[in-house]
């Protein structure tokens, strides 16, 4: 009965679920997904300058990103991944090493079209051509070679400048307040040896002290009492009449 349970439970699970993601659907058993984002249409990207080709919604307030044939979704502190924009989420349990490559106000110098002082002339590619071509792009290192991720007079930065700044980012990151939430509910909690309670030692009783005046009327009372014949004793040797 056991077995046929579960082997209608992961047919049901392998209907819903997209192949691709079933490796995170069992790791997602006790989390949250996060919540579904309405699209009129496949979003339109850009590719983020200074990275490794990761690209990123930007009409969204939402950070969803694409990188390495998958889409990324930050939600509550958690990372989840899926092959669809839109649906078929699964929790991945680490941060994507691409996210310390980006940089954060990457929203502002969109909206500004100016990045870090240069000009920004960004070009939005629609998700077809982004699904088509993003293996090509990466291979062929097309966003530096060709078009200098459209930063005018862009100048790459030197690798250990980027080491410096993934580490960076990499502090900011977990200074979040879900991010830190996220990690103490990780941590184990210690539980502390229980107390033995002490056991009271037990006073022993000290022999009562006498009064002095007491003692001596009672050793003189003694002294007077009489013999069993009558007669008070003497003290000392009789003398012989």
């Amino acid at each position: 009965m056991k077995k046929w349970l579960l082997s209608v439970l992961f047919l049901a699970i392998s209907t819903i679920f997209p192949n691709p993601t079933m490796a995170e659907v069992n790791i997602s058993i006790g989390i949250s997904l996060p919540p579904l984002i309405a699209f009129q249409a496949p979003p339109d990207v850009i590719v983020i300058p200074d990275t490794n080709y990761v690209y990123a919604v930007p009409d969204i307030d939402v950070d969803l990103y694409f990188w390495n044939g998958w889409w990324w979704r930050l939600w509550n502190g958690r990372w989840y991944r899926s092959q669809y924009y839109d649906r078929g989420w699964g929790y991945y349990n680490n941060v994507p090493s691409f996210y310390y490559d980006v940089n954060p106000r990457w929203r502002r110098y969109y909206r500004n079209r100016n990045w870090s002082g240069h000009r920004w002339d960004y070009q939005r590619i629609p998700n077809r051509q982004l699904q088509q071509n993003w293996e090509h792009w990466e291979n062929n290192r097309n966003w530096e070679r060709e078009n200098s991720w459209g930063v005018k007079n862009y100048k790459p930065r030197p690798p250990q400048q980027r080491q410096q700044l993934r580490i960076q980012r990499q502090k900011q990151y977990q200074q979040r307040p879900e991010v830190r939430r996220l990690q103490q509910q990780r941590q184990p909690q210690v539980r502390q040896p229980e107390r033995q309670p002490q056991l009271k030692q037990q006073r022993q009783p000290q022999p009562q002290q006498q009064n002095p005046q007491r003692q001596y009327q009672q050793n003189k009372g003694i002294s007077g009492q009489k013999n069993p014949q009558g007669t008070p004793e003497r003290r000392g040797t009789e003398q012989r009449r």
